[in-house]
Order: structure tokens, then C-alpha cells, then sequence
């Protein structure tokens, strides 16, 4: 087999110069197009061993090689995917001012409370109801005052709903929610006083009335005695319990009192709220409330024939009311506290004044 000079151009790797078979003649698109969807696994052309010539004699024809799809698969590879960056700060930018604490509100925060951010802070983790529980809590009282001499049944009306709103109130107040066999608890006691003052006369309203009391606080003891929460749970759950009930059932002085000093009671507990709802200084509006009670309570007591005794009943029960609207105020309490516990607060808490100075 004698050499022949290589006089051809160089078109592929052949090493045995074999003409390669036929192949169909492709437009430039439709080259491009296959060779943009070659996408598979290619072989490296420049380490195949050298083919045997017997192969050539015969007959074997390896298959075109193509340096271009190799090439052409690396650049239609994805690009590796780039991490982001951090920011980088500007110096001259100005540094951010220290966080500080903003103003009370109502709906707390995820990582520390409202009333624990006021300690760390040393102010009052107080806030007031405002004007629209106050305004509530007035519509009770003339309720109250209204149906007073009427009859007791009249009275019985508005005075079951100040005791379902003051169980209700005092558990969430004391951040115990849902507290349902609780609240139903406190407010069976409360209607369960009623009852025995409706039924043994106000002559036998302090039996009547502490009568339940007792009997509430030691059943009461024994449910919780019963409870498989741990000690401190247990506790916490007797005490407000007992002071829900408490709550409700002496609220039932107004159906042992005097019908007249329970209208000048409840009527001066109304104008006091009213009084201390008004934007004015914190011992401004306590002066101008016990005032305007002080006052009411004279002007009910006149209508009602007690007289100068109207003022210092009034007096006495806007004071009460003061102590139970501030009660009401502690601890950043939401805003379902101030529609039941700061409604209902400032009338319970004044029903054993009126029921004693009667």
C-alpha cells in the first residue's frame, strides 16, 4: 500500500483518509437547530486509540467525528447559579437612631407585654377605659337607679346583667380566658343570692347575701381541689374564682338596700365614670368625680326624700366606683376588659357601700 501525499483538506480526524458515508445535506438552520439540542454526553475526540489497520481492509468505517458539538454543548450549558451578595453599607449613610419604646396601646407585643416593657421603664401600666365604657357603665346605673323603686323584680333585670358582665370581666382581667366553668360559677353564686334575697325579703339580705358567699368560696375550694393542674395553676384559678364570685354575688346589695339609696348609689357611680372619662390631670378628674357623685347623690336624695344622706351615700359610692374603674385600669388590660370589667367594676364595688349606709 504506498503513501499518498496529503494534498486534501483537513475536514475531521479520519487517520485512514476512508471517505465517509453519504450524509444528508442540512440547511444552516437546521444544523444550528441540531446542534443546539445536542444536549447529551459527548465523548473526547483527542484520546481515542489508534484503530488497527486491518479494520480498513475490512470494510469498517468509523463515524464522522465533529470537534463542534463538544463545543458547542459547553456553551449551551446553564450558567452556575451566582449567590447573592450581601449589601454592603455605606459609610456615609447615617447610622439608624436607638429604638425606643413607643406609646401604650392595647394589642401587646410578641416578645414582651405591654405591662412588662411599663416596669422596665418604670411607668404605671395603666389605661384608662375611656369614654365609651364610661358611657356603658352610665346607661347601667340609670338602669339600675330607675328600676330601684320600682320593685325588686324590676331590679333584678339590669342587676343579672351587671353580675354576668362582672364574672365574665374579672376573669379576663386576671388573663384567664377561656374560663367558662369559672365564669358560670361566679355567676350562678351571684343569681343564686338573688334569688334568696327575693325570697327571705331585704329584712334577711345579709343572710341571704353571705349566706352563698360562704357557700360559694367552699365549693369553690373543692373543685380546685380536684383539678389535676399543677399547685400553681390551681391557685391562681381559686383566687380569681373566689374574687369573681365574691364580685357578683355582693353585688346583690342593691337588691337588699333601700330602694332610694340604691337609686342615689347606682346614679352617682354613673356621673363619677362620666366625670373621670373626661380628658383633664388624674387628680383634677378623682376631685371633679367625687364632686359631680357628691352631687348627684344630693340630687337623687332630694327626689327621693333622703336628703342631705343622698350626699354622703352618693360620695361613698362614687368613691367605690373610682376603686373599681381603677382596678379595671391595671395591668394594660385589652379591650373585651374594658367593655365588661370596666363597665361592670365600678357598680359592683359600690353595692356594699349602698347596701350598708342605707
Amino acid at each position: 500500500m504506498t503513501n499518498q501525499p496529503y494534498e486534501q483538506p483537513y475536514e475531521g480526524y479520519d487517520p485512514y483518509q476512508q471517505q465517509p458515508p453519504a450524509q444528508p445535506q442540512w440547511g444552516y438552520d437546521e444544523q444550528q437547530y441540531a446542534t443546539q439540542q445536542w444536549q447529551g454526553q459527548t465523548w473526547e475526540t483527542q484520546t481515542h486509540a489508534s484503530v488497527p489497520a486491518a479494520a480498513s481492509e475490512q470494510g469498517y468505517h468509523l463515524p464522522p467525528q465533529s470537534y463542534e458539538r463538544p463545543y458547542v454543548a459547553e456553551q449551551q450549558a446553564p450558567p452556575a447559579p451566582q449567590q447573592p451578595q450581601a449589601p454592603v453599607p455605606d459609610p456615609a449613610a447615617p447610622e439608624p437612631a436607638a429604638q425606643g419604646f413607643g406609646p401604650a396601646t392595647l394589642s401587646g407585643n410578641a416578645r414582651i407585654t405591654d405591662a412588662q416593657r411599663a416596669r422596665l421603664e418604670s411607668r404605671s401600666p395603666i389605661i384608662e377605659p375611656g369614654m365609651q365604657p364610661a358611657l356603658l357603665t352610665a346607661a347601667l346605673g340609670l338602669l339600675l337607679a330607675v328600676a330601684a323603686p320600682v320593685s325588686a323584680y324590676a331590679l333584678v333585670v339590669p342587676l343579672v346583667i351587671l353580675q354576668a358582665v362582672t364574672a365574665a370581666g374579672w376573669f379576663r382581667l386576671n388573663g384567664m380566658w377561656p374560663a367558662r366553668q369559672g365564669i358560670a360559677l361566679a355567676f350562678l353564686g351571684g343569681v343564686t343570692a338573688d334569688v334568696a334575697v327575693l325570697v327571705a325579703g331585704r329584712d334577711q339580705a345579709p343572710a341571704a347575701i353571705l349566706g352563698p358567699l360562704g357557700i360559694w368560696v367552699l365549693l369553690t375550694l373543692v373543685l380546685q381541689l380536684r383539678s389535676h393542674a399543677d399547685p400553681d395553676t390551681r391557685m391562681y384559678g381559686l383566687m380569681a374564682t373566689v374574687a369573681s364570685s365574691a364580685l357578683a354575688i355582693i353585688a346583690t346589695g342593691y337588691l337588699g338596700a333601700d330602694p332610694d339609696a340604691a337609686s342615689v348609689g347606682a346614679a352617682a357611680v354613673a356621673v363619677a365614670v362620666l366625670a373621670r372619662a373626661l380628658p383633664l390631670p388624674t387628680p383634677a378628674s378623682v376631685a371633679v368625680s367625687l364632686l359631680a357623685a357628691a352631687g348627684a347623690g344630693i340630687a337623687v336624695g332630694g327626689m327621693t326624700g333622703l336628703g342631705t344622706k343622698g350626699a354622703l351615700i352618693g360620695a361613698a359610692a362614687g368613691a367605690c366606683g373610682l376603686v373599681g374603674h381603677r382596678a379595671a385600669s391595671y395591668d394594660y388590660p385589652s379591650r373585651f376588659v374594658h367593655f365588661t370589667a370596666g363597665v361592670a367594676l365600678p357598680l359592683a364595688a359600690a353595692a356594699p357601700v349602698v347596701w350598708i349606709l342605707h
